[in-house]
């Protein structure tokens, strides 16, 4: 395919704490750039701080798109919706001039975003509580009647993709990778995306990851204590599981010690960004530029190569 003549798109992809945003900001400031979150967890108004969303001083000196407009209570916010408004951005920043600046480490919502969704009907909201009532191991074995394959690939603890499987497969009649082989709405071939990947070292990741979230366990405590004292947030809400978010509500109310909540908390960050890790190592066409540097300069003099191709 001939990109020649498409609209260029920065893409800067990495694992949590590996310094995206400094970098999509020093982009924005020399290409008058709008930086466009593709991260999961920082499109929620609630958590500024646990999820390391921009801090108000640094959304002010670019222009900010998809950060923090969900609120807490909205359960049903999904990888399609925030494609079809990442879509929108992207071409509203297209139409200013401007170059858009995806920054984010969710492989799903980059995926969806360029290759599509599949068209999965909505599926029946008394089939889908019928099916998230189910106990772990009842979902787990009524999917792998209907559905083998995906009972075969999941584990039954992951209890979020279990309930998604099963109430497709019962709801259509078609298997969730049926589904897949007929996605629909992706941008990739509409747009030229110049990609950076931060592949930084390991140690240095996990060293990052503990001093932030050690910190984390002291300024993010308002935001959750204020998070807890909402009555309106449905327990199986997304945010309630956002990494980070168990362990430091656990601290506040008083279940576990703040040396505890600390271990807790990064060793579920460093998980996550060991999945991080396996997904931008092997799933991004090899196209996408990887780079190990850790300096945020040398980083910034790579993207420059890149853009200028």
């Amino acid at each position: 395919m001939n990109i020649e003549h498409l609209p260029k798109v920065a893409l800067i992809a990495g694992p949590t704490a590996s310094g995206k945003s400094a970098l999509a900001l020093a982009i924005a400031a020399r290409h008058d750039g709008v930086v466009i979150n593709a991260d999961s967890a920082q499109v929620y108004a609630d958590l500024r701080i646990l999820t390391a969303r921009p801090s108000v001083e640094e959304e002010a000196s670019a222009p900010h798109r998809l950060f923090g407009h969900v609120d807490a209570a909205d359960a049903t916010y999904s990888a399609a919706r925030w494609a079809a408004e990442a879509t929108l951005a992207i071409r509203d920043t297209l139409a200013e001039g401007k170059l858009p600046i995806l920054v984010g480490g969710t492989g799903l919502y980059i995926r969806t975003l360029l290759d599509g969704i599949a068209p999965v009907p909505e599926i029946d909201p008394a089939l889908r509580e019928q099916v998230r009532a189910l106990p772990v191991a009842g979902a787990h074995a009524a999917l792998a009647q209907l559905d083998p394959q995906a009972a075969q690939k999941l584990n039954a603890a992951d209890t979020t993709r279990v309930a998604r499987a099963l109430e497709v497969v019962r709801g259509t009649g078609r298997t969730l990778a049926d589904w897949q082989t007929e996605k629909v709405g992706g941008i990739g071939d509409t747009i030229d995306v110049r990609a950076l990947i931060l592949i930084p070292d390991r140690d240095w990741l996990n060293a990052r990851i503990d001093q932030r979230f050690a910190e984390m366990a002291d300024t993010s405590r308002d935001e959750i204590a204020a998070l807890l004292a909402r009555t309106d947030i449905p327990q199986d809400a997304p945010i309630r599981r956002a990494i980070g978010v168990p362990e430091i509500a656990a601290l506040v109310r008083g279940e576990t010690s703040k040396p505890d909540a600390i271990a807790a908390g990064s060793l579920a960050t460093r998980r996550y960004a060991k999945r991080q890790y396996t997904w931008l190592r092997h799933q991004p066409p090899p196209e996408w530029n990887r780079t190990e540097a850790l300096n945020l300069s040398t980083r910034l003099q790579q993207f420059e190569t890149i853009l200028r191709r």
